[in-house]
């Protein structure tokens, strides 16, 4: 297998060189392996999107210049539109408040964001998980919004079943 060197301030770590996750949700795999249950698919949508209005935001306040956040935006819609959910590798139960997973979608999409602009993976110095696309965010914030935003998504079906049968029962007066 391939791989690529990531450093953080424990040190040195091989990832694989295809992975869009980073050296943070590699740590994050070997020191939570606890379930094996990854994320629900509503929950990583939820939280892409709190990702790509941040970046849409601190575009419009000049916080992040326009390449990188065009470039963040866009790895957000390949996430939305079912594209590298197979990187999401962080166990459900985790330690802390979520900043495992948290670090997991930044790694992903700063990943992303360096391929869209022609760099390599791991290039952050470029587009940074952390200064870039976790800019002006909290675990302690995006956590519990990802999780109401998914909860109010993984409802819509119902709410759409709900909608029918009311409308079949008023079709009968």
């Amino acid at each position: 297998m391939e791989t690529r060197k990531e450093i953080d301030p424990l040190g040195e770590r091989l990832i694989p060189k295809d992975a869009y996750y980073g050296i943070q949700t590699f740590r994050a795999t070997e020191n939570f392996p606890v379930s094996g249950i990854k994320a629900p698919l509503s929950f990583i949508r939820a939280y892409v999107l709190i990702k790509k209005a941040a970046a849409t935001a601190n575009l419009e306040v000049g916080c992040l210049e326009e390449a990188k956040a065009s470039a963040i935006v866009e790895a957000c819609n390949d996430v939305l539109s079912g594209k590298l959910l197979d990187q999401f590798v962080v166990d459900v139960f985790q330690a802390g408040a979520g900043t495992s997973f948290n670090m997991n979608v930044n790694e992903v999409l700063a990943n992303r964001a360096l391929e869209i602009l022609g760099k390599h993976k791991g290039d952050y110095k470029t587009v940074s998980p952390n200064d870039h696309v976790n800019m002006g965010q909290s675990t302690n914030d995006t956590f519990p919004t990802a999780l109401h935003i998914s909860v109010l998504m993984s409802l819509q079906p119902l709410f759409d079943a709900l909608g029918e049968l009311a409308d079949a029962f008023n079709g009968l007066g």
